[in-house]
């Protein structure tokens, strides 16, 4: 799909031509370069409080749970705000409300940097979950209405590959440059202050440079009309107007059975994937230091980032063989194979600076099979049960609810390592490490990755039976919809 040039304004955009040249540059358009950098800031600066932790955890004397809690409201701000992407995507082109949440983030982040108590940065945490809130429904919309149906596992798993750029960058760098100091600044606060900056710019970048896209093409060669454009006539006319159309965009996502069934199995899904957050605190209790902890964490963003984009390709060639039934297959090995690999990473595997081949080996192939399900299946298929004009809005409500109940993980963590298991964080504090709160906090992880990998996998099951149907009735409509048209 093509999309305009320049940012024309919603009054009387319908009448201007649908397939202008874009930007391009070495053949590829600006406008996903920049949307793909802009994923890679926002991947960075989610793994940058995860990668300093234990220096966190020194700074404001904070355990474990406290930890936990500040993952938990920047997830659960971000879960609660997460709609408003969709409200703001009918009423501006999708690039600023990219640049909106991206200041936003930027802004949060140097906050944290500068923060003295540990009630400033869960303040801070609060605004940098409102920020990405805003960004990453957009950004997946973005690439749905980029690539055509048989393609789109492969376009998500591209933004998650780039993604995981920024998030192993920001991950290696923070710890990295945590036990240093620069400029009489401690090596974790500069990092934080360093990474705004850069994230600004590609906000300012994106705001300037990304093309609003207006239209998708659907299957048989049609244009739809897709976010703010469906609405020109109706948002202009009055407030009340948006608000409407956005309550009744949200009606129309909560009735699709796909949309529920994925929601039903990211709540559960998303849980371990925010209990790893405490990957980096675990290797460093072991024993290893910083930059070997950095080069285990970066191993498994690597496979993480390679198995997004394999997940993806397979399902897209499955799905063309199965096409009711090949991308919930593909899901559904991917969550299972969490089961086996969390076993073995923190139970088989002695707990000792001896075994970093091991840990190297097991969390690369980990990162490859578990990291599927969301380019595999659930992104692909959001955008084949809606019409394209709630596109923002379904993935911003897959945010919102997955994001409320994973949020819960973390501080989960920490209490199940803390009460049940015994850790202690003044104990914690040796550079050398401390093995009897290494093991602790592995056993808070097992139970927060296991089960929930299991529940996953089963809650799948229910997409065999409605996603045919939901994405059938999209079609029917649409193409009713492009008769009256004509």
């Amino acid at each position: 799909m093509k999309h305009r040039g320049s940012f024309p304004s919603r009054v009387g955009s319908r009448d201007r031509p649908s397939m202008m040249k874009s930007r391009r540059i070495f053949g590829i358009s600006l406008s996903l370069v920049l949307i793909n950098m802009a994923s890679i800031m926002e991947r960075a600066d989610e793994s940058l409080l995860p990668a300093v932790y234990k220096e966190v955890s020194q700074a404001f004397k904070a355990g474990p749970t406290d930890l936990g809690y500040l993952t938990f409201i920047r997830n659960f701000v971000q879960a609660l705000s997460s709609p408003l992407a969709g409200v703001l995507a009918l009423q501006y082109d999708r690039p600023v409300v990219i640049a909106m949440g991206t200041a936003c983030w930027a802004f949060s982040t140097a906050a944290v940097g500068a923060s003295q108590y540990l009630q400033q940065v869960v303040l801070w945490r609060a605004v940098n979950g409102f920020g990405l809130a805003i960004v990453i429904p957009a950004l997946q919309s973005f690439i749905a209405d980029s690539y055509m149906d048989g393609s789109r596992g492969m376009g998500f798993g591209l933004l998650n590959l780039v993604g995981s750029v920024g998030g192993i960058g920001g991950g290696v760098i923070a710890t990295v440059m945590a036990g240093q100091e620069y400029m009489g600044f401690p090596g974790w606060r500069f990092a934080f202050i360093m990474m705004a900056i850069l994230s600004l710019l590609i906000g300012l970048l994106v705001f300037f440079f990304v093309d609003p896209r207006r239209t998708t093409m659907l299957p048989h060669g049609t244009f739809e009309e897709s976010e703010s454009a469906n609405l020109v006539g109706k948002a202009t006319t009055a407030s009340s107007s948006l608000w409407a159309d956005s309550l009744s965009a949200m009606r129309s996502v909560m009735k699709v059975q796909t949309f529920q069934i994925i929601i039903l199995q990211g709540i559960v899904g998303s849980l371990p994937w925010t209990a790893m957050v405490f990957f980096t605190m675990w290797f460093e209790l072991i024993g290893f230091d910083n930059k070997n902890s950095a080069a285990l964490i970066s191993l498994f963003a690597v496979g993480c980032a390679g198995g997004s984009f394999l997940g993806g390709f397979i399902a897209d060639r499955i799905s063309r063989l199965y096409p009711n039934s090949g991308r919930i297959m593909c899901a559904q090995f991917s969550a299972f194979m969490g089961i086996p690999f969390s076993c073995l990473l923190l139970v088989t595997i002695p707990q000792s600076i001896e075994s970093w081949w091991a840990y190297a080996i097991t969390l690369f192939l980990m990162g490859i099979t578990i990291s599927w399900c969301a380019s595999c299946a659930n992104n692909p298929m959001f955008a084949e049960v809606v019409p394209a004009k709630h596109r923002t809005m379904i993935y911003a409500f897959d945010r919102a609810f997955e994001g409320s109940f994973s949020s819960l993980a973390a501080p989960a963590v920490g209490m199940l390592t803390e009460r049940v298991y015994g850790y202690d964080a003044k104990l914690a504090s040796s550079v050398s490490g401390s093995a009897h709160q290494a093991f602790a906090l592995s056993r808070g992880l097992l139970s927060m990755m296991t089960v929930p990998f299991g529940l996953c996998c089963l809650f799948y099951c229910p997409l065999y039976a409605v996603f045919k149907r939901d994405r059938d009735n999209v079609k029917l409509a649409g193409s009713k919809e492009l008769v009256q048209r004509t």
